[in-house]
């Protein structure tokens, strides 16, 4: 969380001098006019840089997901400047509108407008001619971006028109370029703000014929079969086994992948639960039945059918330099310790010594008995909880269990809100933050 939290941060930082650079945020003579037209700027730049590098993460580049730390916080990042794009955008049209309405209403007066000063430059006198259009065009833009956003957010919105919908804020962002080309500043245009709106647009119109051109991680799908398909009951979880065809490049586990079964539903992302062996190239994935597309996955799959899988992506590997390690699988959250241990028993790794907690609601004895098996396997000593029987797992369970947890490193996968309580009480108690290393599974 700590770099894409300076990552947000930084790059506003950057872009908030690069606007002081040419103008003043504060003129001498400071009056609702003077103000309006500097931060109509600002709040502009700052919405287009925001609306631009979150369209660069979309498209799920392979050189960011290790300096940001996994594609889940690349998407979380991405999330973030949707958000902080759309208050800036909603400032910027109460900049406009605002004032304009304040006027109507006569709760300010307009200033008198003096001579303007001549216009000497060809470009500006061409730029100008499309004034009215881009502010219609950027307005009507404002307004369809506001609910395309608002309709991501949304939880109960339904993922496969939300991957629908999500898309048109592409189109929506050549409209966007437009108007914050036409109605940038003249004077930004010589300024070090020009050259960064040059880079951003370029970058951001790009990224936008990726996204509508459908060649969003093309480079990393391989097709496969459904070789087998179980399905656990008690749990409400399916496992489904992939034969992958030549192409896949191999994963590393706690990594996960998209996969498309129907191509109308679109990919969704699963956390891969094998361990990779190129003598018998398959995936492994668990899905929980948990509404939606997620519970016709048990009628709808068949074995043989084709699916495409687009990965591996992630950085939740098990890498770090401590001697002990604590994981937490909540739930479904088991998944990256199901690969974890079934790597360990292929491939020793004595650097480590492993405490897994599976803390769960739900009981199989099947499944549990595979769990046992595989944490035999693999020498990790199992820390089992039914809620029903155990109670819930806390930060105080884990220090009595583990004596000698402040000096481990803690995996966790699951609910995100019990993960951040875990993480607040543990560091609490004198872990190190950055030894806790959490997957934020949510794509949206």
């Amino acid at each position: 969380m700590r770099k894409i939290t300076w990552t947000f941060w930084l790059t506003f930082a950057t872009v908030t001098l690069v606007w002081v650079m040419p103008d003043n945020p504060f003129p001498p003579l400071a009056t609702v006019f003077s103000l309006r037209q500097v931060w109509i700027q600002y709040t502009g730049l700052m919405a287009i840089a925001a609306m631009t590098i979150a369209l660069v993460l979309a498209n799920r580049p392979r050189q960011l997901e290790k300096p940001l730390g996994g594609l889940d916080k690349t998407y979380r990042l991405h999330k973030w400047l949707g958000v902080a794009g759309l208050i800036f955008a909603v400032a910027h049209w109460l900049l406009v509108k605002g004032v304009q309405w304040a006027v109507g209403w006569s709760w300010i007066a307009s200033p008198a407008r003096g001579q303007r000063p001549p216009v000497t430059s060809a470009v500006e006198q061409w730029l100008r001619t499309f004034r009215g259009f881009a502010e219609t065009v950027g307005e009507y833009a404002f307004y369809a971006a506001v609910v395309l956003i608002v309709l991501a957010l949304i939880r109960q919105f339904p993922y496969r028109w939300f991957a629908k919908t999500h898309k048109w804020l592409a189109v929506l962002y050549f409209a966007l370029a437009f108007h914050a080309v036409v109605l940038l500043r003249i004077g930004y245009w010589r300024a070090p703000a020009g050259i960064l709106v040059t880079v951003l647009l370029a970058t951001g119109i790009v990224s936008a014929v990726r996204v509508l051109g459908g060649r969003v991680g093309a480079e990393r799908k391989v097709e496969g079969h459904i070789e087998s398909l179980t399905w656990y009951p008690e749990l409400s979880v399916l496992q489904t086994t992939i034969d992958m065809q030549p192409g896949w490049p191999g994963h590393a586990s706690g990594q996960f992948a998209f996969v498309t079964s129907d191509r109308d539903e679109g990919a969704h992302p699963y956390t891969i639960a094998s361990a990779w062996d190129p003598r018998l190239p398959q995936v492994v994935f668990f899905t929980k039945d948990l509404g939606d597309h997620t519970s016709r996955l048990k009628h709808y799959l068949k074995i043989g059918m084709p699916v495409t899988v687009e990965g591996p992506y992630g950085c939740f590997t098990f890498a770090d330099q401590r001697a002990h390690q604590i994981w937490i699988g909540a739930g479904i959250g088991i998944t990256p310790f199901i690969a974890r241990m079934k790597e360990l028993a292929l491939h020793p790794d004595r650097r480590h010594r492993i405490d897994l907690f599976h803390t769960t609601a739900d009981f199989s004895q099947k499944a549990i008995d595979q769990l046992v098996a595989d944490a035999d396997a693999a020498e990790v000593r199992l820390h089992l909880l039914v809620d029903s029987k155990h109670g819930r797992l806390n930060g105080a369970r884990i220090r009595t269990a583990v004596p000698d947890w402040a000096s481990a490193s803690v995996w966790f996968c699951g609910p995100p809100g019990f993960g951040e309580s875990l993480c607040t009480d543990l560091v609490a108690h004198g872990l190190d933050e950055a030894d806790f290393h959490q997957e934020l599974f949510h794509m949206r």
